[in-house]
């Protein structure tokens, strides 16, 4: 489904189509929610499509990744297959967790994704775990944990980043900064101007980019990703974006704008500024840009129709499945 190392100049057909894989992918499931088919509650990243494709495409295969509440552009973007994410959502026994984790806990391990997380900043020491793993184990490869904002100001954000930068981990901290933690805007939560700034109280390198440009963000996580590899330490990389729905199902948007948001999806939307930029540059034209989305369209489309024909997920062995 995705290849690794996907740069937005050389290989603009396999980024796009994911960027639109994982907003038809979010849109789908807004639809089954509607018609009562999807059940619980999901939190969307619409808008945020820049960041984990921008992100994912600059890791090297056996890479891993850890994830958020927030994680279904993370999943595909890293190789996951759509089909067995909506067989997941939809509690059907052949979804990534049988079934049984829903949207806030796929996980891929095949594919190098250690799982998404309810908890907020519950992976960021999943994520130094596994980088200190791959130091003991000497086995090259490196871990970017995607967090929100919000996370910046749990106490397992301290724990985590302190702990890669004193063992010098091979671990990219990559903020997607929405603007808001829950109904909270960012900067009236968050201390020492960005989560950028607080790399140096650390001794290590923070970097803020914009998070709409899939360029930069796969420029930086690159750059991130070579000094991790190399034995240079984490990163913390802070991509500003922003989401187009609420928090979660049940979030009104009574704390924002629609004149905000409108200008966001209007004037800065990551699909549609790689697009603009893809065309005036020359490197896709605009036929070439109708085909992809369609292509993504239809790969979900497919996902969906292939996922309702799964079996239901059971219960007779819900044992079988629980470690602790």
């Amino acid at each position: 489904m995705s290849d690794f190392q996907r740069d937005p100049r050389s290989t603009p057909e396999p980024v796009l189509t994911n960027m639109w894989r994982i907003r038809k992918f979010e849109e789908a499931l807004e639809e089954l929610f509607a018609r009562g088919m999807l059940h619980g509650t999901m939190h969307l990243s619409i808008g945020q499509e820049a960041t984990a494709e921008g992100a994912c495409g600059a890791l090297q295969p056996g890479d891993y990744i850890t994830s958020t509440h927030r994680g279904h552009g993370h999943t595909i973007a890293h190789g996951g297959q759509p089909m067995l994410m909506m067989a997941e959502l939809l509690m059907k026994d052949t979804g990534y967790c049988r079934g049984r984790g829903g949207s806030m806990h796929i996980a891929d391990v095949a594919s190098g994704n250690l799982g998404a997380n309810g908890i907020v900043a519950g992976s960021m020491t999943i994520a130094a775990g596994a980088g200190l793993t791959q130091v003991m184990k000497q086995t090259g490869r490196i871990v970017t944990c995607f967090f929100g904002d919000g996370a910046a100001n749990e106490g397992s954000f301290h724990e985590a980043v302190n702990l890669s930068a004193i063992w010098q981990l091979p671990v990219v901290w990559l903020c997607e900064n929405n603007q808001y933690g829950m109904s909270m805007a960012q900067e009236l939560s968050t201390a020492g101007g960005s989560v950028a700034a607080r790399a140096s109280a650390y001794g290590i390198e923070g970097v803020a980019v914009d998070g709409n440009d899939v360029f930069a963000v796969h420029d930086a996580v690159a750059a991130a990703a070579h000094q991790a590899r190399s034995g240079g330490g984490p990163t913390i990389v802070e991509c500003s974006t922003y989401r187009y729905r609420g928090h979660s199902k049940s979030d009104r948007n009574l704390y924002r704008t629609q004149h905000e948001i409108d200008e966001w999806r209007d004037e800065r939307d990551p699909i549609a500024r790689y697009e603009h930029r893809l065309e005036t540059e020359g490197l896709l034209t605009v036929s070439d840009i109708d085909r992809y989305r369609r292509v993504a369209a239809d790969d979900i489309r497919q996902a969906v129709q292939e996922a309702l024909q799964q079996p239901d997920a059971t219960t007779t062995d819900l044992a079988e499945s629980a470690y602790a």
